[in-house]
This record gives C-alpha cells, sequence and structure tokens, in this order.
C-alpha cells in the first residue's frame, strides 16, 4: 500500500490534507493518508488517524511520502532532512484551482492552497508554502522554506531568498528587469506591509512603506 502523510496536525496541516486527499481520490491507486506528528494531542483529527513519526515509519508500504505542513521554516528544513535520511519521498499538495500559467518550475514538497497564481517564468525552490489567495507574477525566484501566509501579492522581477516568512497581505513591489527586488534570506515581511525596496538579510520589516522594525 502507499502510505501517505501530512506532517503536522495543527491548522496548517488540517488545511493542507484535505487537498491531499482530493489529489489521492482522483489518482484511482489504493493508499492510506494520516496525519504525523511528534505529539499527539489526539488519534484522530478530522477522520483521519494522527500517528508519531516512528509509528507510521515502521509500518509496512510499497512506498511512503509525505508533505512538511509546519510554518516554521526552520523546523520544516530539519524535518525534511529526517524524512531524507529515512529515504520518505515528498510529494507536492496543490488545490484544483491552482492557477500556473507558462514556465513555472517548483521544487519538491510545495503546498500550494486554493486560489493561488504562479503566471510566468517564475522558479521556486523546496518546500514552498504558498497559502490561499496568494500569487507570485512573472520572472520572480524564490529561494528554499519560503512561506506565504494568505494573500501576500508577489509582483514581478523579485528574488525571495532561503527561509523568508512573507506575512498575510503583504505587498511587495516590482522590480525591474537585471534590477530584482531581492527579499534577503531569514527575512521577515510583517502583515499588511508594503515592501517597496529590497530587504537585507534577517531583518523583519513592517508598515506602509515598510521599514525596518525597531528594536524594543
Amino acid at each position: 500500500m502507499k502510505r501517505v502523510a501530512i506532517f503536522g496536525a495543527s491548522g496548517c496541516g488540517r488545511g493542507v490534507l484535505p487537498l491531499a486527499r482530493k489529489q489521492l481520490e482522483a489518482d484511482n491507486r489504493e493508499y492510506d493518508l494520516v496525519f504525523v506528528d511528534d505529539r499527539p494531542g489526539s488519534e484522530l483529527i478530522n477522520g483521519h488517524q494522527v500517528l508519531s513519526y516512528e509509528e507510521w515509519l515502521s509500518q509496512p508500504a510499497s512506498s511512503q511520502h509525505i508533505n512538511i505542513a509546519i510554518a516554521n521554516s526552520v523546523i520544516r528544513e530539519r524535518l525534511v532532512e529526517r524524512c531524507v535520511s529515512d529515504g520518505v519521498q515528498f510529494f507536492q499538495v496543490r488545490a484544483s484551482n491552482v492557477v500556473e500559467l507558462d514556465d513555472v518550475k517548483i521544487g519538491d514538497g510545495a503546498i500550494l492552497c486554493p486560489f493561488v497564481t504562479l503566471t510566468s517564468n517564475i522558479r521556486i525552490g523546496k518546500h514552498f508554502h504558498a497559502n490561499i489567495y496568494s500569487y507570485v507574477e512573472h520572472d520572480c525566484v524564490i529561494g528554499d522554506y519560503v512561506t506565504f501566509a494568505p494573500g501576500v501579492k508577489c509582483n514581478g522581477n523579485i528574488h525571495i531568498e532561503d527561509h523568508v516568512y512573507v506575512g498575510s497581505g503583504a505587498v511587495i513591489k516590482q522590480g525591474a528587469p537585471g534590477r530584482p527586488l531581492v527579499i534577503g534570506r531569514g527575512a521577515f515581511v510583517g502583515m499588511g506591509a508594503v515592501v517597496t525596496k529590497s530587504v537585507p538579510p534577517n531583518t523583519t520589516v513592517v508598515g506602509n512603506p515598510a521599514r525596518p522594525m525597531e528594536k524594543a
């Protein structure tokens, strides 16, 4: 049997699992779909079994596939490394109404929630999360372990480096050909921020226009 899991039984995982279930039903293959969680608080959530990673891994299977539905990108990367060392494969979760136009390439393990739009000439790294109503416009490059909260507007000619988090409703102004707007590695863009210029690595920006948040 093909064993399939969503790693994480919190809000993110509970929103992702029904999308995975719909994909698997369309595949017309025998499968077993569960939540995997290191701290399972219940044996059953939304009609699906919750197992520890070790329990899931020990079950006999023709193949094992997992998607890491954890918003924290550092933890997400750590779990990916754990799965890789155990030979677990990753799969993409994609809502049926995602719009993908031309020349879009996405790394392993992405989550593309309902109403996400990806236009053209886009490169996206591993384990990208795009929450509902987010979009990525033309000629963007997005790194590994990047998270978009709901309603992110990522306009054209933008480079987003690894481990960036972009908050709900944030708007990132379009860059220019050969002069992309860059969001540096590990940066945090606050909810509703309007980003009009590049953001240095490991910097939190908030407001309209977005500015570095002052430390208390």
